[in-house]
């Protein structure tokens, strides 16, 4: 299995430079990466320098924290798809699912897609260190009704990042419609192929580069 084939090779540090994000783009189109997902601000940016490539422009929407107005993130969405982004990683509003509040969760995911236009796919970040498994599973039922096309982990920057636990939760509450992006802590091609098993279908990761090398490493590439 070509694992690098599903990675989002990922820049989303607070200090994240324009020379840094061109290497970004350089590295993916090199290693044959799904996409490269970085901050809306340098959405233009990627879309110029991988006009000519099948590496896609992913970016994040509320992030990392989720919790600015729905209004908010349907207005950077809408500007990201203008800009030329291909898929959104928006971030649920998670005290409003740890209050219950899952009408608001529904709505607020809702807004993306809407904003999206069937342009963009949306993947919606669970931030699942902070969610019970009931939780997860509310919040899967939430963005698979409110025609979202992934579940995704975390941010990267809470409390914990992917399991393989939860992937399977995850997989087996969304059904096979839906697609599983495992991220948060994702190093090695043993974490890769241990979240894909549990039925992840997308990596994302800022180790790109020691997966490609492990892969090529193994001659494992189909």
């Amino acid at each position: 299995m070509n694992y690098v084939k599903m990675i989002d090779h990922t820049l989303l540090k607070q200090d994240a430079a324009p020379e840094q994000i061109k290497k970004l783009c350089r590295e993916a189109v090199s290693c044959g990466f799904c996409s490269v997902c970085v901050n809306s601000s340098f959405v233009s940016l990627c879309a110029g320098l991988l006009k000519d490539t099948d590496v896609k422009v992913c970016t994040v929407i509320g992030f990392p924290l989720g919790a600015m107005s729905t209004g908010a993130k349907a207005a950077e969405a809408a500007l990201a798809v203008k800009d030329g982004a291909q898929e959104l990683d928006m971030v649920i509003h998670t005290g409003m699912a740890k209050s219950g509040n899952w009408d608001y969760v529904k709505k607020d995911i809702e807004a993306v897609v809407q904003a999206a236009e069937g342009r963009a796919l949306v993947k919606v970040i669970l931030e699942t260190c902070l969610l019970t498994d009931e939780e997860k599973e509310k919040a899967c039922l939430a963005a698979k009704e409110a025609g979202a096309d992934f579940v995704k982990t975390s941010t990267g920057f809470s409390t914990g990042g992917a399991t393989v636990d939860d992937i399977r939760l995850m997989r087996r509450t969304v059904g096979p419609e839906m697609g599983v992006k495992a991220s948060g802590g994702i190093r090695c091609l043993a974490d890769v192929q241990a979240m894909v098993e549990a039925g992840a279908d997308r990596i994302g990761t800022s180790a790109g580069i020691r997966i490609a090398e492990e892969q090529a490493l193994s001659g494992e590439k189909s």
